[in-house]
């Protein structure tokens, strides 16, 4: 399994006293965070593609953040965003597909009818799945997050064809994995629970994904998901 220390050189994060670089010069940007679940499926994206040298990482301190990225860059003014051909677009589910319609490298989406639809279901139920993880946090989070894991095991036997949720490493697999790396951390460090047992597939999913350098360079320091864990989700919890 890749681990953090294989990721190579990072450019440093942008902070509240760096300088804006040059819009909509014909250089296509993806605004990002190292640490952001949603800023990593573009990334994850970007880099399967092959495309690191056609969109360009520029990453974001959020929590020192640039004035001008609000004011001038994404009024949203949060990660992820894309700057390309003179407009920049936002919301990472529409950021995964809009780089796999409009630039060169490996399709990522099936055009299998039957796959097709079963990927749009599950791109449909990744917010519902992240956020019953997160809802998990508030009680027995083993016992409450299991049905979301349940789902995700259930869906990895759909196709038989490869060990990803739609056979082949798709945009599902993409939209899915950051929030899955980070509560198989959490749940492994704080709970003392593997989140692999008793569901084969996602033991295989994962095993998998980590063998495929496109997404493990883009993964997090575990202790940073640790420390942001029991800072933002679990003050009150007793762990």
């Amino acid at each position: 399994m890749a681990t953090f220390g294989a990721q190579g050189v990072r450019p440093p994060p942008l902070t509240s006293t760096s300088d804006q670089p040059p819009l909509f010069d014909g250089t296509t940007r993806l605004y990002t965070s190292y640490g952001c679940p949603y800023a990593q499926r573009v990334w994850i994206t970007r880099n399967y593609k092959g495309l690191q040298e056609k969109i360009h990482l520029v990453p974001i301190n959020l929590q020192d953040r640039p004035a001008w990225y609000k004011e001038k860059v994404y009024p949203e003014n949060k990660v992820p965003s894309l700057e390309h051909n003179g407009k920049v677009l936002g919301e990472s589910l529409d950021l995964i597909k809009y780089v796999d319609v409009n630039f060169e490298g490996t399709p990522l989406f099936p055009t299998d009818p039957a796959k097709k639809e079963f990927g749009e279901q599950l791109i449909s139920h990744v917010d519902t799945f992240t956020r019953d993880l997160f809802v998990s946090l508030k009680g027995d989070a083993v016992q409450e997050a299991s049905s979301a894991f349940g789902y995700l095991e259930n869906a990895l036997g759909k196709f038989d064809d490869g060990p990803f949720l739609l056979g082949q490493l798709s945009l599902v697999d993409i939209a899915y994995i950051p929030f899955v790396e980070r509560f198989q951390i959490v749940f492994a460090e704080l709970f003392k629970h593997d989140i692999t047992e008793g569901r084969p597939k996602i033991a295989i999913w994962l095993k998998e994904l980590n063998k495929i350098d496109a997404y493990t360079e883009t993964k997090v320091d575990p202790q940073e998901v640790i420390d942001l864990f029991k800072e933002r989700f679990l003050a009150s919890a007793k762990i």
